[in-house]
């Protein structure tokens, strides 16, 4: 069986939970991402930020991104997996928490992220993994 380790995006870069919604915006820009991590002064996972979120939470909400911060969306438990997690029990934690990014932690530590077109792409016609990449870039 396919592992975690193998297929995520390894070097997720997280961003700090005090940092304003708007460098998190550039972030994403910056690494051309849809997500990044929340991560606290203690460099714990906090929550994930997804572009959405920007857009629903802060920017429909009439929000100011620059006052915004993080943190205030890191909100509950965070869903993850762990490094040795099989393809199965990705795709089980994703469809149970309907989400389509997992960070991927080894013990504690953050050490990457599992996209719906990672696992797509690990299980049995790239293609598909590639169609959704496509689908999901600018």
């Amino acid at each position: 069986m396919t592992k975690a380790r193998e297929i995520m995006t390894p070097g997720a870069e997280c961003i700090g939970a005090d940092a304003s919604v708007l460098q998190a915006a550039q972030k994403m820009t910056e690494l051309g991402v849809g997500a990044l991590p929340i991560c606290g002064t203690d460099n714990k996972l906090k929550g994930m930020l997804t572009d959405r979120d920007i857009v629903v939470k802060v920017l429909g909400a009439g929000k100011d991104p620059s006052t915004s911060h993080v943190g205030e969306f890191a909100q509950g438990k965070t869903v993850t997996i762990g490094v040795d997690d099989d393809e199965v029990a990705i795709l089980r934690t994703m469809a149970k928490h309907k989400v389509r990014r997992l960070p991927v932690i080894e013990g504690h530590d953050l050490v990457g992220i599992v996209a719906q077109a990672d696992v797509a792409r690990a299980i049995p016609d790239p293609a598909v993994g590639d169609l959704l990449e496509a689908l999901s870039t600018d």
